[in-house]
């Protein structure tokens, strides 16, 4: 069954909380927390997600609705590592290698900690179409972004990643960013 291979999909692309106390965040740097559904062909599965973003860190945990841990992955030092649910380690220096060897192929995650503050990832040939300033749609690496509802703080809560017969939907609740 494919069902853990969605929700490790959707850890891999989405997430992270760090277990102690963080430090506070500088300009570019986020944490989110949310739900995740991810559908792909027939399988669907769907879960919460939470994840810290540094210049130099991640910290990605995905959860069960029933807030059960199904998988962590962390970047330090340039070197990713995911964790799942069954204490099986994984590590890489390219998320996109590391994806392949747990999903059996690649994504692009270079590009989603500006995907999710509603931006193209610099110097990367992107298309995007925006409603006055907010960005509704983006097109890079072969993934389609739609931006469905932002917060009065103009970061998105809901968008849609889509990729062949993957599709992914994130319902961000919960922004922290650093004060501009």
């Amino acid at each position: 069954m494919r069902t853990p291979f969605l929700l490790l999909l959707a850890a891999t692309l989405l997430a992270a909380c760090a277990s102690s106390a963080p430090p506070p965040l500088r300009s570019d740097e986020f944490a989110l927390v949310g739900r995740v559904a991810v559908r792909y062909g027939e399988e669907a599965a769907s879960g919460r997600v939470a994840w810290r973003h540094t210049e130099t860190d991640d910290d990605l945990v995905l959860s069960t609705p029933l807030g059960q841990g199904i998988a962590e992955i962390t970047r330090r030092e340039g070197v990713y590592t995911l964790v799942g649910a069954n204490r099986e380690r994984l590590t890489a220096t390219d998320p996109e290698r590391l994806t392949e060897q747990a999903l059996g192929y690649a994504l692009p995650l270079a590009g989603l900690p500006d995907w999710v503050r509603a931006r193209p990832q610099a110097g990367v040939a992107a298309d995007a179409r925006y409603e006055g300033r907010e960005l509704v749609e983006l097109r890079q690496h072969g993934w389609t972004i739609e931006y469905l509802a932002y917060g009065d703080d103009r970061l998105p809560q809901r968008m849609r990643l889509a990729r062949g017969a993957l599709d992914i939907r994130l319902a961000i609740e919960e922004w922290q960013v650093a004060p501009r």
